[in-house]
């Protein structure tokens, strides 16, 4: 009896032997993913004893497979006997962290600082410490990339004593033979900088910084200027103008674009650091660099920090150095570079007022409006309110208005759309008087767009509308050109006054939707199409609620109940359904 007992507790652990030795991948990522439940079946100790030195010794599988414990064992601290056993976990992932697969490596590195932030401070100084030492001297490439990934963990985590350690790590892994090695080291920078304390910043992170910025590799001072930003919030004001400032403006002018174009992505938060003063003295020239520079890619980084780095000028250099670039940008042979610009020129208005917006912006603005390429027009259309507040709807209206009207029928779909949600905000700036001379037609045709996106949002459109301008409104401008459109020729285009109705119904008054929009709805019962009946069906279900009961019973009931022996199945459903609620509606 004792044996069988020692056989079933076998049990777990044989069946995945078999499932891991399979051919199949699926099963033996399934097994791998059902480690958790098998762990639990064996217990905390035999997990340590048994599982885990099995796990470690199957670990050469496909990449698939491996990514997948790489992923469960950072889940596993539960099942070993929590932190005080989780270094029982640390062997399976350290032979990953040297395996050739870049996204395993990555992912055993994740998982061991989920482990490490779960283990105790006595664990950390015996396991977790000589696992990155052993992975920062391994022979392959491969474990001492691992070994950059986790230094900026093992430095926060670790004692003053250990932490000299580590620095001594961090230096050599920065000064690698292998070019891969020193990309991961200048990877590491930045979270070392934002864990690091100031005697490492100055005597460790700054100088192997001013190191890496100096590789014959642009691939690793691309990752090096990457770390600017991080660097820039943590040192003190004079020794970011001494150390980064010069590296960022040598980095403007580097061969590689690639590296340019990282700077160019760093430039506001070192702006940040530094103060509008010294930013103007110090960053604004090479950032001017950058957005004339010959590559439209190291252009389309710098346009994007246009707005983010000129609200952080005085509003002199914005004028006299800013905007005589915005202005060739608005006119960029690249397209890309356009569409960067267009998402972020508009808020620089509340930055120059409205003076200068008018002067210098509005022009730009217009031009964009005007772009041939649907994405800048998009893009401009979706930071119009900004404008609004500082120059004031009826000289935007002046300006804008004709350019809004001809991209409501703009033939990109997107384009449309993004105009249809400005509706509501105009309207409320321009007054419902205004607003219905020169857009309310417009809005119209939307709900007969070929789009269903389009249809779909113009309805909602209506209802804001209806909601913004009250019910009166609404009855006298909206409910009657609604219903002149419930008898179009195209079935959808009739779901889609239905649905504009429905839209509607519950920002009208009861008198409107009694009188005038129930009768229209009760009516589209018996239309042809199928898909007309169910929709009414649907739509008599939301109206019951707003309505009498008296009115519910004589006029929606007698027509749910025809609905429901209609020989459409599909309108039989909905209609029962409506049925349903109208019954419990009454009924409460």
């Amino acid at each position: 009896m004792d044996d069988l007992k020692r056989d079933d507790s076998l049990y777990p652990i044989a069946i995945l032997i078999d499932e891991l030795k399979n051919e199949d991948v699926a099963l033996r990522l399934n097994s791998v993913r059902r480690l958790g439940t098998i762990a639990l079946a064996l217990g905390e100790e035999r997990t340590r004893s048994e599982l885990i030195p099995f796990i470690s010794e199957t670990n050469d599988d496909e990449d698939e497979v491996l990514l997948s414990l790489a992923e469960e064992l950072g889940k596993f601290v539960p099942y070993v006997g929590g932190p005080d056993h989780a270094q029982a976990l640390l062997a399976p992932l350290e032979d990953l962290c040297s395996v050739e697969e870049t996204v395993v490596r990555e992912q055993a590195v994740q998982s061991l600082i989920q482990i490490a932030e779960q283990m105790p401070a006595s664990s950390l100084e015996k396991q977790l410490l000589p696992l990155v030492k052993r992975l920062a001297v391994g022979e392959w490439f491969t474990s001492r990339i691992s070994a950059c990934g986790l230094l900026p963990t093992a430095y926060s985590l670790s004692a003053d004593v250990q932490r000299e350690i580590i620095r001594g790590v961090f230096q050599t892994l920065s000064q690698d033979d292998t070019p891969m090695v020193r990309r991961a080291a200048a990877q590491c920078l930045g979270p070392l900088a934002e864990v690091a304390d100031a005697h490492t910043l100055s005597s460790a992170v700054a100088p192997t910084f001013l190191k890496l910025t100096q590789d014959d590799q642009d691939s690793v001072r691309l990752l090096a200027v990457q770390c600017c930003g991080s660097l820039a919030r943590t040192l003190s004001r004079a020794e970011c103008q001494s150390t980064v400032v010069p590296i960022v403006q040598r980095f403007a002018q580097d061969k590689s674009w690639r590296v340019r174009y990282n700077v160019a992505q760093q430039l506001h938060v070192l702006c940040i650091a530094l103060g509008s003063e010294t930013s103007r003295s110090e960053v604004l020239p090479p950032f001017l660099k950058l957005l004339r520079d010959s590559e439209a890619e190291v252009r389309v980084a710098a346009a994007s920090k246009v707005a983010s780095i000129s609200n952080l000028l005085d509003i002199d250099a914005v004028t006299k150095l800013v905007l005589p670039c915005i202005k060739a940008l608005a006119a960029d042979s690249s397209q890309h570079v356009r569409s960067s610009l267009a998402g972020v020129v508009m808020e620089l208005a509340p930055t120059l007022g409205k003076a200068a917006t008018i002067e210098h912006l509005l022009p730009v603005f217009l031009s964009l409006l005007k772009d041939d390429v649907p994405d800048v027009r998009l893009n401009i259309i979706s930071k119009l309110d900004q404008v609004n507040q500082v120059i004031g709807i009826d000289l935007l209206g002046q300006s804008l208005m004709p350019a809004i009207e001809g991209l409501a029928d703009d033939t990109h779909w997107r384009v449309r759309l993004a105009v249809i949600n400005y509706i509501p905000l105009l309207a409320t700036q321009l007054g419902a008087e205004t607003f219905q001379q020169q857009l309310g037609q417009q809005c119209m045709r939307w709900l007969e767009d070929q789009v269903f996106c389009i249809r779909e949002a113009a309805t909602q459109n209506l209802q804001k509308l209806a909601s913004e301008f009250g019910p009166d409104w609404a009855k006298d401008n909206l409910v009657p050109q609604v219903l002149a459109m419930v008898s179009n020729a195209h079935y959808l285009h009739r779901m889609t006054v239905l649905g504009a109705l429905a839209a509607l119904a519950p920002a009208v008054g009861h008198d409107t939707l009694c009188n005038t929009m129930l009768p229209v709805v009760l009516s589209c019962a018996k239309d042809k199409v199928p898909n007309i009946k169910f929709t009414v069906a649907k739509m008599l279900e939301r109206l019951v609620p707003l309505v009498d009961a008296g009115i519910a019973d004589q006029a929606i009931k007698p027509c749910l109940q025809d609905l429901a022996d209609d020989a459409d199945v599909d309108v039989q459903y909905f209609a029962r359904q409506a049925l349903i609620s109208c019954e419990t509606v009454t009924a409460a």
